[in-house]
């Protein structure tokens, strides 16, 4: 293990789950980071949350990074006295952004690195670990591996492959000033859903696979999805809005993960950017993510 005395600090990226119809599935990571500065302390647990959700997280030990810090040495069977913790948030709260997601992995990264034990935390090791905290692992997984995934769960287990993207793939999030809790989102799908929209999903999902890594101009038809977006609808009605009005206009949108942030799978025009804006909406253009590492 080492010194105590010794301060890590992990970047983490925000991320977009689903990506239409790989719901629970699938993912991207962005070029935007949570960054986490951690020192372990004998005493008491404090933590400082400067930016995204400043006068809104926890500073003790409920916050979620410190719980995923502390689960990280229980898995490996060794105590966590304290922590003195820095968090320098980028990513926006209940956006469907991959909050939480990114804190989690920042705390289980971090554990990793203080016990200094990769044998133990291999990626699939971390991303079976913050399943436990997410339920699904298509936020957790990117915000691991970067780029875009394809992730599973099975036998006690998670894992993820990373996907080819193709070289001119862009993309555009837009981030309104509301939010929606992810239970919310949640809990608008219903209990089953028709067999023939099953079969829809399945068949986009695939396409969307080969059309980020070789066919972009497939993107429109492969991320059209009937298994969320419209049952949360009435949940984010601005959002709705304009993803249908996005999609009629020929771009491949999505809702970013449970909402209500919309994810542009190319670079929108300057046009269409001015108007979103004026309807409230923050757009970035920030780029594909690393996955979550320790920063010298």
């Amino acid at each position: 293990m080492r010194q105590v005395t010794e301060t890590l600090r992990v970047r983490v990226p925000a991320t977009s789950g689903n990506l239409g119809p790989g719901f629970d599935s699938m993912g991207m990571a962005h070029g935007i980071y949570d960054e986490v500065e951690a020192t372990l302390v004998a005493g008491k647990t404090t933590v400082e949350v400067l930016g995204e959700g400043q006068d809104e997280l926890p500073t003790d030990d409920s916050h979620l990074v410190v719980r995923a810090l502390m689960r990280g040495f229980e898995f490996a069977g060794l105590p966590l006295a304290g922590v003195k913790m820095v968090c320098r948030n980028g990513i926006s709260q209940s956006r469907g952004l991959g909050s939480s997601a990114a804190a989690v992995v920042a705390g289980l990264t971090l554990a990793a690195g203080f016990l200094g034990r990769p044998d133990l935390f291999t990626k699939e090791d971390i991303l079976t670990l913050a399943t436990e905290f997410e339920g699904h692992p298509d936020n957790a997984a990117p915000a691991i591996f970067g780029g875009a995934v394809v992730s599973w769960s099975g036998a006690g287990r998670s894992h993820a492959v990373s996907l080819d993207l193709h070289p001119q793939l862009r993309t555009t999030l837009l981030v309104p000033t509301s939010i929606l809790p992810t239970s919310t989102a949640r809990a608008a799908l219903p209990a089953t859903v028709p067999h023939v929209d099953a079969a829809f999903n399945a068949s986009r999902s695939a396409l969307l696979v080969h059309a980020l890594g070789h066919d972009l101009d497939l993107l429109q038809e492969a991320t059209r999805d009937r298994l969320h977006q419209e049952y949360r609808a009435s949940s984010m009605p601005a959002s709705a809005e304009v993803l249908d009005a996005l999609r009629s206009a020929g771009w491949p949108a999505v809702i970013s993960g449970a909402g209500p942030a919309i994810l542009v799978l190319d670079e929108l025009d300057a046009q269409t950017c001015r108007i979103l804006e004026a309807r409230g909406f923050a757009v970035t253009t920030p780029g594909i993510g690393q996955g979550a590492h320790i920063v010298d």
